[in-house]
């Protein structure tokens, strides 16, 4: 049965890659940052967990507030943890740290879940181990994973997939070890680190599909807003699309280029979708979102379209389902490697719930 009227305001939560960018580069800063409408989740929790074993003070407790604050120590001020760094499922805070630490001079053992250890880490060591950072894995190219970070030497890689976390965790590392980075994509993917660093003064050229890393200036310290997560929106603004009624405003919602896809895909499908431009904060635009209801039909999605929408495939696929037409997304043999095989449990989950679709390596077909 359609739902019939969606109305109303709503704030999302604190967009997740940015807390989690946030996070990290506060620590490495040169003072006292504040992190405004972070976001508060399990995977947030793990990379402030590992931070504070690495000798970084983070509060987060604030009587309530949505404000956390990171005493950052510089550029090397990351200490030696007594135990196992426990990223939990988050493979953003394992990916991350693994860049990082390849410039510190010590031992870090890195952990996760059942689910996160299944997923493969070598598509980001395999670089850092170009620059000269050592890992040694207990099984297989997943956690557990022992980085013996050091001296690094600079790096020009040709990545072959485009992905935001090898590229942000190369970044990391040269900006930690002092050495120059350049990173090249297939397609462009997020670039919240590069546009961070270099709204703190850092010298990054950044390209369509590519980025230049030189490092210099050490991080100061800042007081920033976190946009609120599109893909936390996503599931609303997915929502008001299928209404048959109503108007729903999603407030301050980050509106980076590289991250709003699915606006630009509901658009095109027939969604009527409003971006109000409320300014900027650390370099990321933000916006509200007004989202009234339209008629859907499919569309094709091409590869380049896919690195600015990958986890809202799932819900933008239940979407594609009830359009007139066929949906294609074409190019998503990334979301084999998330937490789980995404492709081919969302096929499965939408056949179980009687869609028509087909799959492959790097395609889904969705029959509305």
């Amino acid at each position: 049965m359609p739902i019939l009227k969606i109305s109303g305001n709503v704030r999302p939560p604190g967009d997740k890659s940015i807390t989690h960018r946030l996070l990290l580069i506060g620590a490495l800063s040169q003072g006292r940052c504040i992190l405004r409408h972070a976001l508060r989740s399990e995977d947030s929790q793990a990379m402030t967990s590992a931070l504070r074993s690495l000798g970084i003070e983070i509060d987060d407790e604030g009587g309530g507030s949505d404000h956390v604050i990171v005493n950052g120590k510089g550029l090397q001020g990351l200490r030696k943890a007594s135990a196992a760094l426990d990223c939990g499922n988050s493979g953003t805070t394992a990916r991350f740290l693994l860049g990082a630490l390849a410039a510190y001079p010590f031992e870090s053992r890195i952990v996760g879940d059942r689910s996160l250890s299944g997923r493969p880490m070598k598509r980001v060591t395999d670089p850092l181990t170009l620059m000269g950072a050592k890992f040694c894995y207990e099984r297989n190219d997943g956690l557990p994973v022992i980085v013996k970070g050091g001296r690094l030497a600079a790096l020009n890689y040709g990545s072959p997939v485009a992905s935001a976390q090898i590229k942000s965790a190369l970044i990391l590392a040269g900006l930690a070890g002092g050495v120059e980075v350049a990173v090249e994509e297939p397609e462009r993917s997020r670039d919240h680190t590069e546009r961070l660093l270099a709204e703190l003064g850092q010298d990054i050229q950044i390209q369509p599909r590519s980025v230049r890393f030189r490092p210099g200036a050490e991080v100061p310290e800042f007081d920033a807003e976190v946009p609120g997560d599109m893909s936390a929106a996503a599931f609303l603004i997915a929502a008001a699309a299928l209404a048959e009624s109503g108007e729903l405003v999603l407030e301050r919602v980050g509106v980076n280029p590289t991250r709003t896809g699915l606006v630009r895909v509901l658009g095109s499908m027939g969604c009527q979708i409003e971006i109000a431009e409320l300014g900027s904060a650390l370099g990321e635009p933000i916006a509200n979102l007004s989202v009234k209801a339209g008629e859907l039909r499919g569309v094709n999605i091409s590869p380049s379209d896919i690195p600015s929408l990958i986890d809202e495939i799932p819900v933008l696929a239940v979407v594609a389902a009830r359009a007139h037409g066929t949906t294609t997304f074409n190019g998503v043999g990334e979301l084999a490697f998330k937490e789980s095989n995404r492709l081919e449990l969302l096929g499965d989950n939408l056949r179980r719930i009687g869609v028509r679709v087909d799959w492959s390596d790097d395609s889904l077909i969705v029959h509305g």
